[in-house]
């Protein structure tokens, strides 16, 4: 079993969700540009995390620019070809992803979610509590 870490960034580019072999495996890479305490922005680093299988969709309700937080665990395995030396290959594989900023709207370009609320569609309460509070 790995073991899981956090990661804070703006999302540089997302791609798009691959299928590998007959079995129906996917698989989306996405890059941040690691953000909060400790980076420096004058040398910024760029992560390349990946989505497997269902976790392909967490993605797309997000967009380039935004600051997420990545949940991910860390994970390799070894690889040796006849003849050839033997490879280690390491991935971080994200399996949850949250908007930094509570108040980004996550709809897709275009909406706004907040053009939707009609108040007019509410009609006073014809009952009387008297403004009772229960405490």
């Amino acid at each position: 079993m790995s073991t899981s870490f956090e990661v804070k960034g703006v999302i540089h580019s997302i791609g798009e969700t691959q299928s590998f072999g007959q079995n129906g495996f996917t698989k989306r890479e996405f890059v941040i540009k690691l953000s909060g305490d400790g980076e420096n922005p004058d040398y910024p680093n760029y992560v390349a995390l990946e989505l497997l299988k269902d976790k392909c969709s967490l993605m797309d309700k997000y967009q380039l620019g935004q600051e997420i937080n990545a949940h991910f665990n860390l994970s390799g395995r070894l690889w040796a070809a006849q003849g050839k030396p033997e490879k280690c290959f390491t991935s971080l594989q994200a399996w949850r992803i949250e908007s930094v900023d509570a108040g980004f709207n996550a709809a897709p370009m275009g909406s706004n979610p907040a053009n939707d609320f009609d108040m007019n569609s509410f009609a006073p309460s014809s009952n009387n509590f008297d403004d009772d509070v229960p405490f």
